[in-house]
C-alpha cells in the first residue's frame, strides 16, 4: 500500500547543510518533490503550539522549514507556513509566536507566513464523530497541504506527532470547546483522524532531529533523536515514530483509531520501511507519558456487568492532571482556559475538581511554568514496567 510507506533518515543537528541533506534523503525514496509543479500553493502545516525558542523542542524547527521552503521555491511553488497556535488566533498573537518561534527565518528563505485569520464551518459527512467543525481558512487556498510536525509526548494521547498537528487546522480559541466536545480519548482521536482524512496532506514530514520527551507537548525536556520521518501518510509515519521512542500502537490513540479503520496495520514491522533499519534509531530510555490501558475498554464491552468492569478499568488506570505546586506561580492561566470549568484559583492555587475534570491536560499542556504534570496511578505504573 502507498500509504503505508514510511521513509527515515538520520539527521544528527538543525545544521543547515544537514537539515537540507536528510531531507532529501527521506523525501527521496518517496519521489522526492516530483509532484509539485510550477504555480502551485502549498500549505506549509507547521506545529507552532505556543511562543516558545525553537531550543525548547515544542514546535517545528525553522531550519527545517527553511529547508523544505527552498526546495518547494526551487519548483516554482508559493510556499504558506501557518499554524493555529493555542490561544487567540488574531494577527497580533499570530505574529508574537511566528516571531518567537523563528518563523521571520522562513520568510528570508522565500516563504510566507500565513496572515489570513479567517476561519470556516465544514460538513464532513463521511467523518466517524468530526460531522461539522470550524477550521482555519487559510488551508482552503492551497492547492496541497504538507504537514510538518514535531515528535513529542502528549498528556492526553501519548504522543503528538504527523496526526495531532491536524488539529492546529482548528483555531486556538476553539480547540478547548474540541476537547468539551469529545472527552473520552477515544472520540478525540477519532476526530484527530476525521480532520487528517478531510484535509488529506499530500505528505507527512516529523521532526525528529530533537524531540521532545517527559512532560510534552510543551513542558517537557528536549531529547535528541536524530531523524527526519516522511510518509504519504500522518498514521504510518506516526506509527514508526511511536515505536522509536518506545511506545506501542494501543498506547496512541490516534494510531489505536486508525488501526480500527483499517488506515494502517497493527504493527510497525508491517510498514514499507526505508532507510537505515529503524531498530537500530529506537531511543530505549525515552521519558513518555503514554498509558498501558485499552482506550476502548468501555466500547467495546458488553454486558452490564462487562461495561461495569470496563469503567473499573477505565478509572483505575487514567492519568489525571496533578499539580506541581512548587513549581506553580499562580497566574490562573489553568482556570480561564479549562474547557470544563473544572479548575479554581484558592490562595493563588488552582484547585481541580476531579469530577468535573474531562482529562483533556488542556491544564498541563499550555502552564507556561510545565507546574501540571500527567499523574498516573500507581497500577498503571506497575502495568507499564510488568
Amino acid at each position: 500500500m502507498e500509504r503505508c510507506k514510511v521513509s527515515l533518515a538520520e539527521c544528527r543537528s538543525y545544521d543547515r547543510a544537514a537539515v537540507t541533506r536528510a531531507l532529501e534523503a527521506a523525501m527521496e525514496p518517496l519521489g522526492g518533490l516530483e509532484w509539485v509543479k510550477p504555480g502551485m500553493r502549498i500549505a506549509v502545516k507547521a506545529n507552532l503550539v505556543s511562543a516558545m525558542k525553537p531550543d525548547a523542542a515544542a514546535t517545528t524547527h525553522p531550519a527545517l522549514l527553511c529547508a523544505l521552503t527552498e526546495q518547494l521555491k526551487v519548483r516554482g511553488a508559493e510556499v504558506v507556513i501557518g499554524d493555529s497556535p493555542g490561544g487567540l488566533y488574531t494577527k497580533a498573537y499570530v505574529e508574537h509566536v511566528y516571531s518567537a518561534t523563528g518563523m521571520r527565518q522562513v520568510e528570508a528563505a522565500g516563504a510566507l507566513l500565513n496572515r489570513d485569520f479567517s476561519v470556516k464551518e465544514a460538513a464532513y459527512a463521511d467523518a466517524r464523530v468530526a460531522k461539522n467543525f470550524t477550521y482555519t481558512a487559510w488551508l482552503d487556498r492551497a492547492d496541497a497541504v504538507i504537514n510538518v510536525s514535531k515528535l513529542k509526548t502528549h498528556g492526553m494521547m501519548s504522543m503528538s506527532a504527523a496526526a495531532k498537528n491536524l488539529f492546529g487546522a482548528v483555531p486556538g480559541t476553539v480547540k478547548p470547546e474540541y476537547h468539551y466536545r469529545f472527552p473520552n480519548p477515544s472520540d478525540f482521536a477519532d476526530m484527530i483522524v476525521d480532520l487528517n482524512e478531510y484535509f488529506c496532506p499530500r505528505l507527512c514530514l516529523i521532526d525528529a532531529v530533537v524531540g521532545m520527551e517527559g512532560n510534552g507537548p510543551t513542558a517537557g525536556e528536549a531529547r535528541p533523536i536524530g531523524l527526519i520521518l516522511a510518509s504519504p501518510s500522518p498514521h504510518a509515519a506516526d506509527l514508526l515514530a511511536a515505536a522509536l521512542i518506545g511506545l506501542k500502537p494501543g498506547e496512541v490513540p490516534t494510531l489505536a483509531a486508525a488501526i480500527c479503520r483499517g488506515l494502517i496495520p497493527d504493527d510497525p514491522g508491517k510498514l514499507d520501511i526505508m532507510g537505515p533499519d529503524w531498530r537500530t534509531q529506537v531511543v530505549a530510555d525515552y521519558k513518555r507519558v503514554g498509558t498501558v490501558r485499552s482506550l476502548r475498554f468501555s466500547r467495546d464491552s458488553t454486558g452490564i456487568f462487562g461495561r461495569a468492569a470496563a469503567g473499573l478499568m477505565d478509572w483505575a488506570l487514567a492519568s489525571t492532571p496533578k499539580l506541581q505546586a512548587e513549581e506553580c506561580v499562580g497566574c490562573g492561566g489553568c482556570a480561564r482556559l479549562c474547557p470544563a470549568k473544572a479548575i479554581a484559583m484558592e490562595d493563588r492555587r488552582p484547585r481541580i475538581n476531579r469530577k468535573a475534570c474531562i482529562r483533556c491536560f488542556c491544564c498541563q499542556e499550555f502552564c507556561p511554568k510545565g507546574a501540571m504534570k500527567v499523574h498516573r496511578t500507581p497500577l498503571a505504573r506497575l502495568l507499564a514496567h510488568g
